[in-house]
């Protein structure tokens, strides 16, 4: 008997769903830098201890993507996703009634690590639903969930702030409830038996992972690290630190973030969706595709030039445009030469690297805005830092030594 086949709809419908996967995650973890400055207010917390906060996320997480997708590959995406968003919306809920620094700092250590299965079990989806050819166009999609999450945390959070009478602990309680509503969605969506089969296998036997050290060694995944490493601070920078800088810059409440944080994270969808769109129409223009975004993720260093809010919301726009690209490109060109078992794995490495690429920066930022009381100096040298790492993804012509994968039945 044959296996059942996935339809091109049926594929589509749950690289759809994990998309929302990702942009629940996106509005659970940067709530929080929505409300940093009232945060910040209420819990005494400087600059260079925010940073932390935020670093404090990402040491989990570091350490979250690549179990979870260790254990993804072993249970499958259908059913390790709703355990995991189940458990990350409850730790979300929690940061309401963190009385202190250090018991916030706890709970977002506690969401890095309840969020780690997140885009391991996503881009397991999109390579085990999709046809190779049509896993570029995938991974561009997955990647808008992200920025959607980024449109919908200021807007929302701002919102829950206002009607609440400006309790930023309310925010905190609200942002969890879109979890729950996605859990029934996605069990609906994997219920036909083609997708049952192919969400729920484990790694085979042809499929079992290599050690870790090989695995970081291989040439295709130390030329992706750097193309993640070299994206990463970028949008960290204008996610983690937008509210901060406009209010530190323009004097902008907190109530009224709102109104212009959405338009960055709606520049990382168009970015995602376009670029992961052209490679897989013209796959071999992938190093001229890379090349353009760099051009664009470096217009943050005009930072410092802008006068007005909105000047400086279009000049984030336009480097996140270009970070889309460079997320989208170096992970689908490595996700597309992976083995089928272990994609979760690969997928929870390029989270952990962007994770540490934020442990990092974080309190670097922190520090500097503390020192300068300015944004100016953070912008300039992370424009700067792109460069380097982008010219040797491009310019480094890497060979995987891993087996190469299988494509996965075509959608009919």
């Amino acid at each position: 008997m044959s296996e059942p086949q996935i339809t091109r709809r049926t594929a589509w419908i749950a690289v759809g769903c994990v998309t929302l996967t990702m942009m629940i995650s996106y509005v659970d973890r940067t709530t929080l830098a929505v409300l940093g400055p009232k945060v910040s207010l209420a819990l005494d917390i400087d600059d260079t201890a925010f940073g932390w906060l935020i670093a404090a996320f990402s040491m989990a997480y570091i350490v979250g993507t690549p179990i979870g997708g260790w254990l993804i590959d072993k249970v499958g995406a259908r059913r390790g996703l709703v355990v995991s968003l189940a458990l990350w919306s409850t730790v979300s809920a929690l940061h309401a009634i963190a009385p202190t620094f250090a018991i916030l700092f706890g709970l977002r250590f506690l969401l890095g690590l309840a969020e780690g299965p997140a885009f391991p079990g996503s881009a397991q989806t999109v390579q085990r639903m999709l046809d190779k050819g049509e896993q570029s166009r995938g991974f561009g999609v997955l990647f808008t969930g992200s920025s959607l999450g980024a449109i919908l945390a200021p807007i929302v959070a701002t919102a829950l702030y206002n009607v609440s009478g400006e309790s930023w602990r309310v925010a905190f309680l609200g942002t969890p409830l879109f979890g729950l509503l996605w859990i029934p969605l996605w069990i609906r969506a994997t219920r036909s038996p083609a997708a049952r089969a192919a969400l729920d296998a484990p790694a085979g036997a042809g499929d079992t992972h290599p050690p870790v050290a090989a695995f970081l060694r291989d040439p295709v995944v130390v030329r992706a690290l750097i193309g993640i490493f070299a994206a990463a601070p970028l949008m960290g920078f204008v996610q983690n630190w937008g509210a901060k800088y406009l209010n530190l810059t323009f004097g902008v409440d907190q109530g009224a973030v709102g109104k212009y944080l959405w338009l960055p994270g709606l520049a990382f969808d168009v970015g995602a969706v376009v670029f992961g769109d052209l490679a897989a129409r013209r796959p071999g223009s992938i190093r001229v595709l890379y090349a353009v975004s760099t051009a664009f993720a470096a217009t943050i260093t005009l930072l410092p030039f802008a006068h007005t809010p909105w000047v400086s919301i279009y000049i984030a726009s336009s480097c996140l445009v270009g970070a889309a690209g460079l997320y989208t490109l170096a992970t689908a060109d490595m996700l597309s030469r992976m083995p089928g078992g272990i994609v979760s794995f690969a997928g929870g490495v390029i989270a952990c690297a962007q994770s540490l690429a934020f442990i990092i920066v974080s309190p670097i930022i922190g520090a500097t805005v503390d020192a300068t009381n300015s944004y100016d100096t953070a912008a300039i040298a992370l424009g700067a830092w792109v460069i380097p790492g982008s010219l040797a993804w491009i310019l480094w012509r890497a060979e995987s030594g891993l087996r190469t994968p299988a494509s996965p039945s075509a959608p009919s």
